[in-house]
């Protein structure tokens, strides 16, 4: 089943709710920011290409204040967000089903969580087993380059049996909860995460002080 049109749904419908100026877990981005965000690496591909290479990055980062800075001025952030639930322009490769999944399934999600779980209240979604399974999936695939800047083994592992070893070393540290959870943790949520952690109090230690996430 392909969930990324549910996703963007439900990631508008939470951008929407929380307004221009709600908190993120996007350091030094507020929801205006990340909306524009949203819209400009789907609409705007030079300004885009500054997300995949840190020499063009400050195109990128101009180009998302500006829009989020127009937003504000203009009351034109819920505009904004209807034009990213709108989806990509026609001729966009993210029409393709298949690349649109791999874009933006877990961007989606994770971003849809930036969003909630920002505040002193929140609460896990429940989700479909199938949504859970196809994060799951993803996140196999990322795992080993979410984790590459950790000195450590690191194995994924889901309350109802399955586990991944995404990261092979001497010492080793297995991390435990839901897919949704395993894979905030892994995109550098680290606070933010509802998991659980087995293995030796120092490279716990280590795997805290990590850097996590791309």
């Amino acid at each position: 089943m392909h969930y990324v049109n549910p996703s963007r749904e439900v990631l508008a419908e939470t951008l929407l709710a929380a307004g221009p100026d709600a908190p993120t877990l996007c350091e030094g981005w507020k929801t205006a920011e990340l909306a524009a965000h949203l819209y400009i690496r789907e609409h705007r591909v030079g300004a885009a290409l500054g997300l995949a290479f840190k020499p063009l990055a400050k195109v990128s980062d101009d180009a998302t204040r500006k829009t989020a800075d127009k937003a504000r001025a203009t009351a034109g952030y819920a505009k904004l967000v209807e034009a990213f639930r709108a989806g990509p322009p026609a001729i966009s490769p993210l029409k393709v089903p298949a690349v649109d999944n791999v874009a933006n399934l877990v961007e989606f999600f994770v971003h849809t969580e930036d969003v909630r779980r920002a505040t002193d209240r929140w609460a896990p979604r429940a989700l479909d087993e199938d949504y859970s399974t196809a994060l799951w999936d993803d996140l196999v695939k990322r795992a080993a380059l979410l984790y590459r800047g950790v000195d450590l083994g690191i194995v994924l592992v889901r309350p109802d049996g399955p586990r991944h070893v995404a990261k092979r070393a001497p010492v080793s540290v297995a991390i435990v909860g839901e897919p949704s959870e395993l894979l905030m943790h892994a995109h550098g949520r680290t606070k933010h995460a509802l998991v659980t952690f087995e293995g030796q109090p120092d490279a716990l230690a280590l795997l805290e002080s990590a850097e996590i996430g791309l």
